[in-house]
C-alpha cells in the first residue's frame, strides 16, 4: 500500500499554490494524499509568520496531528520554518524542518520515515533560495491559485518576508503561459496571480527580464480560462498601463487589491513604504474613472510603532473618504529582526484592538454600500461547490459575493444572474437568469 500523506497549510495565497505543488511532487513520488484525519503517515505543515498568532498555530496543529497519527513523520515548511528553524525543532513530534531553499526537494529529503531521537534541520540562509519555482494551486478550489512571483527586495520596517523568501525573483511569461494552458485544460475557469511582491514581476538571476504589464497582456491571451483575477499589487506598481488594460480586458476582472497599510504619511515614513497616501488617492481614482463597478480591497496595519490617536484618525478619514469596497485589517505585531521592532512609542494592545474593531466596521460598512450600489444589475457569477444549509456561493467579476439555491449542475459554472437584495448574513440574493453559460 502507498504511504498516506496529509497537508496543512497556513498563511496566503502563495503558500497554498506551493503546498499544491509540493503534494504533485509526493504523487509523482508514489504517495497517496489523504485528509488530515484519515491517519497519514506524513504530515506537511506549510507556514507562515506574518503575525505571532500564526507561529502558535503551528505548534497546534502539530499537536493535534500527533493525537490522531501519533506515529507520523512530522515535516514543517514555509516562512516560520525559515525564520526560526531551531524553535519548531524544539516542538515535540516534530520530525523534519525544511528552510525556503530546501523545501522544494522535500520529497528528497525523507529518505525513510523512521523517527530520529533529535529534530532533523535543513536551512541554509536565505540568500540560497534565489531559484524560482512555479507552482499553482489545485483539487481543492473553483479558482486557481498561480504562483508567477516569488520573494521580495523591498524593505518595509515591520517585514519579514525578505528574511523568510529572500530575494524577489519570477517566472518566464512563456513558462506562466504553459502552466495557465494546463490550467485551463483541467476545467478550471478562474486563476488568481500571486507573489510576495506581484507588481515587481520579471526579476531573473538578478536582472529585470520583463513587466507585470507584459505577463497581464500575454495571458489575456490564454484560451479556456474566464477569468483571471490579479490578487494584491502595489500602488506604486500598479501604472496607468495595467488599469487601462484591464479596463478593456478579455478576460482581466474588474477587482483590485491594493495594499495601503496607513493613510498617515508619517507612519507611511516610518514603515518604509514606496509611496504616499496622495499616490494611492490618484490609483482609486483612475480605477474608478475607468471602472465605475470595479471592487477595491485595502490592506491596513494598525497600532503601529508611532501612531498616535490623531495619526489613526488621519487613515481613518483618508479611508472613509475614498471609493473603496473593503479593508483587510491586521493588528500590528512585533517581528524579530526588523526596524519596527525596535522603534519607540509602542501602542497598548487595548489601544491596537479599539482601532482595529473600528476599521472593521468600517469595512463593514464600505462593503455593504459596495454591495448595494450593484444591485438591479446582471452580472456573471461563478458559483463553487459548497453546500451550507442548502445554499451555494459565487463571485461575481468584481467579486461581490452572491448566494443560491445549491444545485450540483452550477458548481463551476457561469451563470448569469440579475443582484437583487442583501440578504440578512450579508450576501448578495439573486434572480436567476434564463441562460446557463457552460464554457
Amino acid at each position: 500500500m502507498n504511504k498516506k500523506v496529509a497537508f496543512y497549510t497556513l498563511g496566503c495565497k502563495l503558500n497554498y499554490s506551493e503546498t499544491s505543488a509540493i503534494g504533485r511532487m509526493f504523487t509523482n513520488a508514489g504517495y497517496q494524499t489523504v485528509e488530515f484525519t484519515d491517519n497519514p503517515d506524513v504530515y506537511v505543515i506549510n507556514t507562515c509568520s506574518v503575525t505571532e498568532n500564526a507561529d502558535k498555530k503551528c505548534k497546534k496543529i502539530v499537536k493535534e496531528a500527533l493525537k490522531i497519527s501519533p506515529n507520523a513523520y512530522v515535516t514543517i515548511v514555509g516562512c516560520y520554518a525559515q525564520l526560526k528553524p531551531q524553535e519548531i525543532a524544539e516542538i515535540p513530534g516534530v520530525d523534519m524542518v525544511l528552510g525556503a531553499a530546501e523545501k522544494f526537494q522535500l520529497v528528497d529529503f525523507i529518505t525513510d520515515l523512521t523517527k530520529q531521537p533529535k529534530t532533523l534541520v535543513y536551512n541554509q540562509p536565505v540568500s540560497e533560495a534565489n531559484q524560482f519555482v512555479s507552482s499553482y494551486s489545485f483539487g481543492d478550489r473553483t479558482r486557481t491559485f498561480l504562483k508567477v512571483q516569488d520573494g521580495c527586495d523591498y524593505s518595509c520596517s515591520f517585514c519579514t518576508i525578505p528574511l523568510a523568501r529572500g530575494a524577489s525573483r519570477s517566472d518566464t511569461i512563456e513558462s506562466a503561459v504553459a502552466q495557465a494552458r494546463e490550467i485551463a485544460a483541467s476545467g478550471v475557469k478562474e486563476i488568481v496571480l500571486t507573489g510576495v511582491n506581484l507588481g515587481d514581476f520579471g526579476i531573473r538571476n538578478g536582472q529585470r527580464e520583463d513587466r507585470f504589464f507584459d505577463l497581464v497582456k500575454a495571458l489575456d491571451e490564454v484560451e479556456g480560462i474566464d477569468r483571471f483575477r490579479i490578487s494584491s499589487i502595489e500602488p506604486n506598481l500598479l501604472t496607468d498601463d495595467i488599469i487601462e488594460f484591464v479596463a478593456t480586458s478579455k478576460r482581466f476582472v474588474p477587482h483590485f487589491h491594493i495594499p495601503l497599510q496607513s493613510g498617515c504619511n508619517k507612519i507611511l515614513s516610518l514603515m518604509r513604504r514606496r509611496y504616499r497616501r496622495e499616490l494611492y488617492a490618484d490609483r482609486v481614482a483612475k480605477i474608478k474613472q475607468l471602472m465605475p463597478d470595479c471592487c477595491i480591497g485595502v490592506d491596513v496595519i494598525v497600532g503601529f510603532p508611532g501612531e498616535t490617536r490623531e495619526d489613526f484618525i488621519d487613515t481613518y478619514n483618508f479611508l472613509n473618504d475614498l471609493d473603496i469596497s473593503y479593508l483587510h485589517v491586521f493588528t500590528y505585531s512585533e517581528r524579530e529582526n526588523t526596524p519596527a521592532a525596535e522603534m519607540a512609542g509602542s501602542v497598548p494592545g487595548s489601544t491596537r484592538a479599539d482601532r482595529s474593531k473600528m476599521l472593521h466596521i468600517l469595512s463593514d460598512k464600505k462593503r455593504r454600500a459596495f454591495y448595494e450600489s450593484q444591485i438591479g444589475k446582471t452580472d456573471e457569477v461563478l458559483f463553487e461547490g459548497d453546500n451550507k444549509e442548502g445554499f451555494m456561493h459565487g463571485f461575481t467579476r468584481n467579486y461581490v459575493k452572491v448566494k443560491a439555491k445549491f444545485d450540483p449542475v452550477l458548481v463551476n459554472e457561469l451563470k448569469a444572474v440579475k443582484l437583487t437584495a442583501i440578504g440578512a448574513d450579508g450576501d448578495v440574493e439573486i434572480t436567476e437568469g434564463e441562460e446557463i453559460l457552460v464554457h
